[in-house]
């Protein structure tokens, strides 16, 4: 076969690959992105949000150590500190343990000549981080009368609330304030266990300045 017609076949069937994603809309959240901790990365978030219209399922989900059910913090403390266990974590750190969902996961290989031939035609407009692999978490904090929440995703079990975030929660202090937690298991981006969530938000307050 001519090389020539097979570089020119390929460039335009890269172009045509290209093309096809350009216009799509990118996976979104009417309340825009959530704070980042750990590892977490904004197309690890993507696959939640795109994950969220599924059956909530509680058989492995977090339990929540801070806050509790009905803890009052005050106002006037410094900004707490959410922690959380996970059985996903927990199955990860067993001595020997192997992740049933990554056996047979395909290695990282080079990239096709295909995409080699994308990338010469058509730059990428972004660099990204590497696709994420392990337990993630969307911790979401629910105020009355708001319809977003104040939320994080974090590949870590806890979040330590910054001043800002703090001060958003104290100005609703005296009100019940509602905390889910989303976790799932992630391969390079693509959820492979979960997403699980609490069965009942748990409630919790930030007391009346005196």
């Amino acid at each position: 076969m001519n090389h020539h017609l097979l570089w020119s076949t390929c460039a335009a069937a890269a172009l045509a690959l290209t093309a096809c994603g350009k216009d799509d809309p990118p996976v979104t959240d009417e309340c825009g992105e959530p704070l980042y901790a750990g590892k977490a990365t904004d197309e690890s978030w993507r696959a939640l949000v795109d994950a969220h219209d599924k059956a909530p399922d509680s058989s492995r989900a977090v339990t929540l150590l801070t806050p509790e059910a009905s803890q009052t913090f005050a106002a006037s403390d410094a900004a707490p500190r959410f922690s959380w266990t996970s059985p996903l974590r927990a199955s990860l750190e067993r001595p020997g343990k192997v992740r049933p969902s990554t056996l047979g996961h395909p290695r990282a290989s080079s990239p096709s000549f295909l995409a080699r031939v994308a990338s010469w035609v058509v730059p990428t407009a972004e660099a990204h981080l590497p696709p994420y692999t392990g337990d993630l978490y969307w911790v979401q904090v629910k105020l009355p009368g708001q319809t977003c929440p104040v939320a994080l995703l974090t590949s870590e079990l806890e979040w330590q609330l910054d001043d800002a975030t703090w001060k958003t929660l104290r100005d609703a202090a005296g009100k019940d304030l509602t905390v889910q937690v989303t976790s799932a298991y992630l391969v390079q981006n693509r959820i492979t266990e979960g997403p699980y969530q609490l069965a009942t938000p748990v409630t919790f307050r930030v007391g009346m300045a005196k």
